[in-house]
């Protein structure tokens, strides 16, 4: 048996060796990395039209770009296993910054959600997506299929999914708590989880509504009725997503021209470089120019699938399925928010709205991605110990 174990070690180690520097160079995924650079050289442009010039967004946003790029690029070339011991010490990190923001965190439109480093405003529960991604893909890698189902199974991870959305929520951050509780059900589900306890936890959630409404803050409240009825208070709560729908319908087909928006630049359209930033996109290159934005995000989801089914180890399986469906998740909340299909919440537009945490913990995400898929035959323990 100790033999065996040798042996077994050695190959690995050959395995591994085997990937040489120029051999994980070539296997990175590089049309996903042109396309996300794609993606954020439009939000460059959009942000330039928005700031009249390079300062104060486009140039930083592009800046945080090329540093998380090269970021990503180095993740890509870390053996995978490597992020699989790190799995729990990134959760563990990212929950000691959210009890840092419970305890000192500076408060901002009313909510208390970021760490003010000085050069740069840290929001720790865009860290916790991709940590859940990653502690709940190193949980499920190698379970028995028909465990994955038990109720004492499921004990573990929903501990793992109830502490950091409690803690968001008491922010209070509605939209990042549920955006949290869905990315996690969704990789739990494509892990194996059977889809009754999904059909019993919707149920329950849809019977708690009433309940729960008496427990949303005020600002919460309006949102739900303003997006039921936005001209009641056009000039309040209702102004964001009239001046949205407004700028949508006046770009038309091919938009009013780059820098010609008269919404966002007479100041009409708010948040115009973040959650509103697609407004502008489509009120200056109409809806041509939304479509081909859109064509990219759907491309990246699509590579990012093709991806999750060639490698061969379940960790790095559900890494790439649990970042994409963020991914989408990010896209589809924040492209429908501003069109009036669902209320508003503050989700940015990934690499397109100005904002470094959301950005670089996106690339950190993308990274991961990378290293699965240049990394995707390498061999992983179907049992591995707490650490490894």
């Amino acid at each position: 048996m100790a033999l065996e174990s040798a042996l077994g070690s050695a190959n690995t180690t050959r395995a591994s060796s085997a990937l040489t520097l120029r051999m994980k160079v070539s296997r990175i995924n590089w049309p996903l990395v042109v396309m996300l650079g794609v993606i954020t050289c439009s939000g460059a442009a959009v942000l330039y039209s928005a700031g009249g010039g390079w300062s104060p967004w486009a140039g930083m946003h592009l800046l945080r770009f090329s540093v998380g790029v090269t970021m990503m690029l180095v993740m890509a070339l870390v053996d995978i296993r490597h992020w699989m011991r790190l799995a729990y010490p990134i959760y563990g990190f990212g929950l000691l910054l959210l009890v840092w923001v419970e305890v000192a965190g500076e408060i901002g439109m009313g909510a208390r959600r970021w760490i003010d480093l000085g050069f740069l405003q840290v929001q720790p529960s865009e860290i916790m997506k991709i940590a859940l991604v990653m502690v709940l893909a190193r949980y499920y890698h190698g379970m028995n299929p028909g465990r994955i189902s038990r109720p004492m199974s499921l004990l573990p991870p929903l501990a793992l999914v109830a502490v950091p959305v409690a803690l968001v929520m008491r922010q209070p951050d509605l939209g990042t708590a549920v955006l949290l509780l869905a990315g996690a059900g969704g990789l739990m589900f494509l892990a194996g989880v059977s889809w009754i306890y999904f059909a019993a936890a919707i149920a329950s959630v849809l019977a708690a509504l009433p309940i729960a409404w008496g427990f949303l803050h005020d600002y919460q409240k309006d949102r739900v009725l303003t997006f039921l009825n936005p001209e009641q208070d056009p000039l309040g709560a209702g102004y964001h997503i009239m001046q949205s729908k407004i700028a949508f319908g006046s770009g038309g087909v091919f938009g009013k021209g780059y820098m010609e928006g008269t919404q966002s630049h007479l100041d009409f359209l708010p948040e115009m470089q973040t959650d509103f930033i697609f407004t502008m996109l489509a009120e200056e290159m109409g809806m041509i120019g939304a479509i081909l934005l859109l064509c990219v995000f759907a491309m990246v989801i699509a590579y990012g699938y093709v991806i999750a089914m060639r490698v061969r180890h379940q960790f790095g399986r559900l890494i790439v399925l649990g970042v994409i469906l963020n991914f989408f998740l990010y896209v589809f909340i924040n492209m429908a928010m501003v069109m009036g299909l669902i209320p508003v919440v503050g989700v940015p537009l990934p690499f397109v709205s100005y904002g470094g945490t959301a950005m670089l913990t996106l690339l950190f995400g993308f990274g991961l991605v990378l290293s699965a898929s240049v990394h995707r035959s390498v061999p992983v323990p179907d049992k591995p110990g707490l650490l490894f």
